[in-house]
């Protein structure tokens, strides 16, 4: 097969063009302003293009005999992301499938997250529905992007797949990582309430993303999760004690969003990246947790790693 990445120089990106490169599959890669890791440049499989998905002609030449394309780019840690955010998740998307489409693509695998669907919990899992009503911009942008595409592949030949992975973790994640720089500093603290997460081992997404680009038939909606029920805060005290750092204190939620304020106004200011936001806060105190049946059906039967306990080797 042919496969373009987007945002292949980006962190899941990244890993997901090192784990098809020893494959048998054609590798176009599309980059915006960053390279792509030398070790994948140099694989004779892999092809790296530069494109813009601001603008759709950009994306052309990439596409040329394309069978599968997994969307990953995305913008992170800027400041007031409602003003990017229906740009870079909505038309961003929406430039890519219609380019796609125009060439004739057999599937277009949009990677999304389950709060897309609103508040779910392993009580009252998110089901794979385009229903949602999320509080956070993230996820409304996002979930008008995967409508966005089930719709435009409606009676065509293309096959339209979400991926809607929990928290991925593993070392070199870029959250996990920041996570380990703020608790060896003892600077990360976590809200008092429990939220559920949704957790997801790196190698096991990256099966499934591997699984639904290859097996035959695979369309629709899919909740990528392992077998745990955890909340945020179990799962930092678990990587807090595995690193051998303190566990992170409890604040008020009013603190958090301070937080997130202060940073946004001195980003705003100074031209800064912003790893913090009002957004990504609210984003991060809702609680969600999917049903996987579909993914255990259809995409990969057997986790490598079905609980958090079998998966703190990977940090």
């Amino acid at each position: 097969m042919k496969i373009l990445i987007t945002g292949a120089a980006g962190n899941l990106g990244s890993f997901l063009a090192r784990r098809m490169g020893p494959s048998n599959h054609e590798l176009n890669l599309l980059v915006h302003r960053r390279p792509v890791p030398a070790d994948v440049a140099r694989r004779p499989n892999v092809h790296t293009f530069r494109a813009d998905l601001a603008r759709a002609e950009t994306l052309a030449e990439p596409l040329r005999g394309v069978d599968a394309v997994v969307h990953l780019a995305g913008v992170l840690f800027e400041p007031r992301p409602e003003r990017f955010l229906p740009t870079t998740n909505v038309r961003y998307v929406q430039n890519v499938v219609d380019a796609a489409l125009a060439a004739g693509v057999g599937k277009i695998i949009l990677v999304s997250f389950p709060h897309v669907e609103g508040e779910s919990s392993p009580e009252r899992p998110a089901r794979g529905i385009l229903a949602g009503n999320p509080a956070s911009v993230h996820a409304r942008t996002r979930l008008a992007a995967e409508k966005y595409l089930f719709a435009s592949c409606e009676r065509t030949s293309t096959a339209p797949i979400a991926l809607r992975p929990g928290m991925i973790y593993s070392r070199g994640v870029l959250m996990i990582e920041a996570a380990r720089w703020l608790l060896k500093r003892h600077l990360l603290a976590v809200w008092r309430e429990p939220t559920w997460v949704h957790l997801l081992a790196l190698p096991d997404f990256l099966a499934a993303v591997a699984a639904a680009i290859e097996k035959p038939g695979v369309a629709g909606v899919f909740n990528l999760g392992d077998d745990d029920e955890l909340t945020l805060q179990g799962f930092l005290d678990a990587a807090a004690d595995h690193w051998g750092y303190a566990q992170p204190p409890r604040l008020p939620r009013w603190a958090f969003y301070a937080a997130a304020s202060t940073v946004e106004l001195f980003a705003s200011a100074f031209g800064t990246r912003a790893p913090l936001t009002c957004d990504f806060i609210k984003i991060g105190m809702a609680n969600y947790y999917g049903d996987t049946s579909r993914m255990k059906a259809e995409l990969v039967p057997t986790l490598a790693y079905a609980t958090l306990k079998e998966g703190l080797v990977l940090l």
